[in-house]
Parts: C-alpha cells; structure tokens; sequence
C-alpha cells in the first residue's frame, strides 16, 4: 500500500486501499433577498474571502443592490442586501469582477434613471457588509449586456458592453479603480455589428481579455474576440466563431490548469441543447475545438466556474425540458476538449438568472440564482466539486498486532483516521 494513499480498516486488523470520494456534493439553498431578483452577477472577494453578488432587487423599485455571503462547509450565510443605486438598473445583465490590486468588487451596469447610460461603481467589503463610493458612467448611452473582468497583469478592469448609441456595437473598455472611485479610457469596437449576451473573462496565462457574444449580424453566431491592455486603452485581434449557429445565453471561464478559455452557451440550432467549447488563446487570437454538448435537454441560462482546488470546470444551467430545474454538471478539460459527469439538480423549478463565482478560500463553487418557485426571490447555494475526507485522529499498529489510536512504544504510526473505518496510509518499513 502507497505512501499518503487512503485505507480502510479490516475487521481483523489489517489495512486495505479505497478510492478517494468523488462525488460532488451540492448544499442547502438559503435565500438573499426576499423579493423578485433579476440580472443576478457572482463574484468572490479574495480579500475579504467573501462572495458578493449584485443584483436588480424588483421588490424594491429595482434598485441595483449587492450582498456578501460567507461560504462554511456546504453552507453560505447572508449580510445585509445593500443598494448601490437608488434606480432601477437594466440592460439585460449586471457586470461584476473583483480587483485583486485595489482590493475591490466593481460593478457594471445599466443606469436606467439616467438615461440607461453605462455605469460601474467601487465596492469595499468589510465583515458581512459591503459600502459603495461615487458612481461614474463609462459609456454616455443607452448600454447592454455589460460584463466585467479584471486583467491582473495590467491591474486594470475591463467592461465589455453593446453600445445602444452606436448601431448596437460591442465595445471593450478599461478601468483603473483608485480608492473607491474609478476612471475610464475611451471605449473601443470589438464588434462593429449588433452584439449580444456579452461575457467577459481573463486569460492570465497569454494575459489577455476574451470577450464571448452572440453576433447578431452574423445570424447570431457564437463568437469571441481577444483583447490586450495597454496603460488605459484596449486593442482587439480579429473575431473568431466558435458556433456557427444561433447562440445565447454564453458564460465564459478560464481553466488555469490547461490555459483554456472555456464557453458554455445554448446552441439555438441544435434544439436548444447545452454546449461548451474550448479556446486557446495565442496572441491576439482564439481558436477552438470541437464543441461538446453537456445537456442534451433544452437549455437556457448558462453559468461557468473554474473549480482552481479540484481543476475541474462548473457549469450550471436552467433545464428547459424538465421543469427548468437548476442543473450542475463537472467538466474535465483535456487538450482542445471537454469531456462532462453526470449532472445533478441544485435547485428543483423554475431557475433563472444564473450566476456562480468560485470561492478559492472554503475551495466551493457558489451558484446564484432566481427561484421562481419560491416567489423569484434571489437565492444562493455552495457546490463542492471535490469534497475531501475529514482526518480525524492517528492510528499506530502495536507490538502485539493490534490497531490502537494510542501508541504505545514501539508501536508504529500507521495513518491518520479519515472516517470510522478509513485511515490515510503512513509510509511503513521494517
């Protein structure tokens, strides 16, 4: 038996092998605001080892709000839901990202009191609350589909948005967050056509922005765009297509283990059907492998995580074809392919407006959505994707034979206990 590996005890006394636990586990649903939710963003706060998410709060006028959560085991607490803008925000969907060099959540959003302009706001979280400075428009017209993401290399964030006052075009912006405020570089078409459904992701490993969207103009295909940051500006490489079908609804993510960009998105031509692809990035392009359907259902909204403890890509989704459960499912990527578990349910009805952030300090997955079967309210759970055995006490195999948890010279430390019955194996010799 290896060194480090895991064993059971024998009735009689000797050890055997078992296989780590594999199979995920999914948490309690607990609710984080009582009232209808909508364009729900998740992101995790890795100075305060907080989830944050932003919302529209439609029992309250629609004003855009916020709220920490604070991930134990397989269970997440709830702060006080906090408003960042005294105004119903809209636009399809809220950007959210945490800036690791300012410490701080920003926000993206549509700012429908002020003439619908692109806005984003600064964060700080400090215990289970979350305070909010000045916001600061970045785009002067109507905006959709904004997302965010934080370019570590640059220390910068970058939105991408549709821009209602051009002709409906992607654009791509960066912003440099300084106490609580942050200021804005001039905006710049990735797509000059109508884009859709755009999400936002780094790639840390070419160090580069992806932006992935639909592209209306180009009978909305599935399409994604590379960006590179340069001081306050953002330059982009040519459009690459990762569907040449109608796509909505796409979630992008990075897989820091294989340097993979990685889209979920329903695939509009193929029933509806759940489908991921892989991208590779190399300098100011992205390519693509073969796509892989992971709900062979209907599927709506698309949510992706990259699980950095277990290396394993979290995909969640609303099931159209069975209730709209809220669906989860573990993808392994390998090369230019992914290759998926089985799913499990998260949340049984109607689920929409799926977020999910990873929590690299409790090393969960925290899924945020509506829940319309229990009066749309906005709702998390925690997702571990690789729960790991709970060692509890040393075992020392004694003179006479025996397994004692007390060592008794010149017994032999044979493995620390994981369950009643299960030990990690000590390296024995002799």
């Amino acid at each position: 038996i290896s060194n480090s590996a895991s064993g059971t005890i024998n009735t009689w006394g000797s050890i055997a092998t078992i296989p780590a636990s594999s199979t995920p586990v999914i948490g309690t649903p607990v609710v984080f605001e009582s009232a209808d939710t909508e364009y729900i963003a998740a992101a995790f706060d890795s100075n305060s080892n907080k989830v944050v998410i932003a919302y529209e709060d439609v029992g309250n006028s629609e004003y855009g709000t916020a709220v920490v959560g604070t991930v134990s085991g397989t269970s997440i607490s709830w702060g006080t839901p906090v408003v960042f803008e005294s105004a119903r925000i809209s636009g399809f969907s809220t950007g959210i990202t945490f800036d690791s060099n300012s410490n701080k959540i920003v926000i993206a959003y549509s700012d429908a009191a002020n003439s619908f302009y692109g806005t984003a706001i600064v964060g700080t979280v400090s215990g289970t609350a979350i305070s909010f400075g000045s916001p600061v428009v970045f785009n002067a017209a109507t905006t959709y589909y904004p997302d965010a993401t934080f370019d570590s290399n640059s220390n910068k964030v970058v939105i991408g948005y549709r821009d209602g006052g051009n002709s409906y075009h992607g654009y791509g912006i960066v912003g440099t967050v300084s106490g609580t405020s942050i200021s804005f570089g001039t905006g710049v078409v990735f797509e000059a056509a109508s884009a859709q459904y755009i999400k936002a992701t780094f790639d840390s490993n070419s160090n580069k922005a992806v932006f992935a969207y639909n592209d209306e103009d180009n009978s909305s295909y599935g399409t994604a765009v590379v960006g590179t940051v340069s001081g306050t500006a953002i330059s982009f490489g040519s459009a690459a297509v990762f569907e040449s079908a109608t796509t909505n609804y796409p979630s992008a993510t990075f897989d820091s283990e294989n340097n993979k960009v990685v889209i979920a998105y329903q695939d509009g031509t193929n029933s509806n059907t759940g489908t991921a692809v892989v991208g590779t990035v190399s300098g100011t392009a992205i390519s693509f492998g073969t796509a892989v359907v992971f709900d062979a259902s209907a599927t709506t909204y698309t949510a992706v995580a990259f699980d950095s403890n277990a290396n394993k890509v979290v995909i969640s989704s609303t099931d159209a074809t069975s209730n709209d459960n809220g669906t989860v499912i573990v993808g392994t990527v390998s090369g230019t392919s992914i290759s998926f578990g089985t799913p499990a349910i998260f949340e049984t009805g109607n689920t929409i407006y799926i977020s999910s952030t990873f929590d690299s300090n409790s090393n969960k997955v925290v899924i945020a959505y509506q829940d319309d079967a229990n009066s749309d309210q906005g709702t998390g759970v925690v997702f571990d994707t690789a729960p790991t055995l709970t060692i509890a006490s040393d075992y020392y195999a004694q003179s006479d034979g025996t397994i004692s948890t007390t060592s008794t010279s010149p017994a032999q430390l044979l493995g620390k206990a994981i369950s009643a019955t299960q030990i990690n194996i000590k390296d024995y010799t002799g």
